[in-house]
């Protein structure tokens, strides 16, 4: 087929570094994206920090939701790529971006309509709620951008093509970061500042996806960007797809909650402290994602072809791979956090208690990448249910063991320990889950698309 590259064949330890390096820097930009944020409206304080954060967390509910086509972009159409089966290829990738569309218009309409109620959950004050809901207006309207540029990467990770949204979003980056400063300071917008420069950035973004989609046709030899839905085909993505981003959707839920538990416990500094926190300690999460993301592409194509030792083999080489970056990343936490936190916010009472809570969590880096690892697996053989049992059972045990930990006296230290604790959990109960039905899963294959 043109446009894709053969993942069934060649060095695997080469091709999943080439692979996963693009897609692994792609998650490093869509995270730079909120810290080149918090990093300049830091400069204006920390209440502004507290705005832009109560949003992250609803933009990182919409990232979880476009993943229904990311994560049904990547397996649907690489596991019709193993098979070599070109028609199938390109009716799922029309199919994954026009069931995008429609979710993100819905998405964004609500968003914008229920700010209010919305950002009213956090209880800030008066000024930081303004902020907040005038950026949440603006970002809303950029989510049929970021969807269908979601569902574009996940077609071209599917096809072996990870580099060009690298480049793509790399572009959308350096023009964030270039008028960030501009609106923010120069034109004296604020935090509304930084909402515009992100929708301007994310407009670029998905203006080169479809220059390259339907002028250059550098994937699957083209295809049609909308097509009328066939149940066949939107069961299917819908199987791959929603259990993904449902643990993750129901992940930012968990989370609102948690700020709102930061929020009572340390004011605004305390909702600073694991928004900010957060957004750092997706270094480590994006890394793993990368890894992870190239994993199931490639087992997609590898596990639908039959080639089951290689499925193995990929594997355990991520596993290396992502180990020794996740170890470094325990380190860097637990002995440098205060150092990493004040790039962010340079302010002593949030550089000390982002110093706690990223040493905290350092000690779950390692165990978050174990986890991150194997969902990719999962996800390549079309079995994405398991993470997502395991993800949804963990994340939402953090609720009462946060408020069990609290009412014990630990205040908001509490918090973070319970985060931490969950995550190792999760790394442990995914590798025991992956050695059970090991035998099973590698004797069959998922051809029926």
């Amino acid at each position: 087929m043109q446009g894709i590259k053969n993942l069934t064949e060649g060095p695997i330890l080469k091709q999943l570094f080439n692979l996963a390096m693009p897609i692994m820097a792609t998650s490093f930009i869509q995270m730079a994206y909120s810290l080149i944020n918090m990093a300049w409206v830091g400069r204006i304080g920390s209440e502004s920090v507290a705005a832009v954060g109560s949003v992250g967390i609803l933009t990182w509910m919409s990232a979880s939701i476009s993943l229904l086509n990311k994560v049904g972009s990547e397996v649907s159409v690489g596991q019709a790529i193993g098979i070599r089966d070109e028609v199938a290829a390109k009716k799922f990738a029309s199919h994954n971006i026009t069931i995008a569309l429609i979710i993100s218009v819905c998405w964004g309409i609500l968003l914008f309509s229920c700010a209010h109620p919305i950002i009213g959950i956090y209880e800030l004050g008066d000024q930081i709620s303004k902020n907040a809901v005038e950026y949440l207006r603006i970002i809303s309207i950029a989510m049929p951008f970021i969807f269908l540029s979601t569902a574009f990467t996940g077609i071209y990770n599917a096809a072996g093509r990870s580099k060009t949204p690298f480049y793509i979003s790399g572009t959308g980056l350096i023009i964030n970061i270039v008028l960030d400063p501009i609106f923010i300071f120069g034109f004296g917008w604020g935090t509304k500042g930084a909402a515009i420069a992100t929708w301007l950035s994310q407009a670029i973004v998905f203006a080169l996806f479809i220059y390259q989609l339907k002028f250059k046709r550098s994937v699957l030899g083209g295809f049609p960007l909308f097509t009328k839905l066939q149940g066949s085909y939107t069961k299917r993505i819908f199987k791959l797809g929603l259990p993904a981003a449902t643990l993750n959707t129901l992940f930012a839920f968990v989370n609102m909650f948690l700020c709102r538990l930061a929020s009572e416990q340390g004011g605004h500094i305390g909702l600073m402290t694991l928004t900010t926190g957060g957004q750092i300690e997706a270094i480590t999460w994006n890394t793993s994602q990368g890894f992870s993301s190239a994993l199931g592409a490639f087992v997609s194509q590898n596990y639908a072809a039959g080639k089951h030792k290689r499925v193995l083999r990929s594997y355990k080489a991520t596993l290396w791979m992502t180990s020794i970056f996740g170890s470094f990343c325990t380190l860097l936490f637990i002995f440098f956090g205060q150092e990493i936190f004040s790039i962010f916010v340079p302010e002593i009472p949030a550089i000390l208690a982002g110093g706690i809570y990223l040493g905290i969590s350092g000690y779950s880096q390692l165990f978050m990448m174990l986890e991150i690892t194997t969902q990719g697996l999962f996800y390549g053989t079309g079995r994405t249910l398991p993470p997502a049992i395991i993800s949804i059972t963990c994340n939402y045990l953090r609720i009462p063991l946060a408020i069990m930990l609290t009412s014990m006296g630990m205040g908001i230290v509490g918090i973070w320990w319970a985060i931490s604790s969950t995550s190792i959990a999760k790394g442990i109960i995914a590798t025991i889950w992956f050695a059970v039905i090991k035998k099973r899963l590698m004797t069959t294959s998922s051809t029926k698309l």
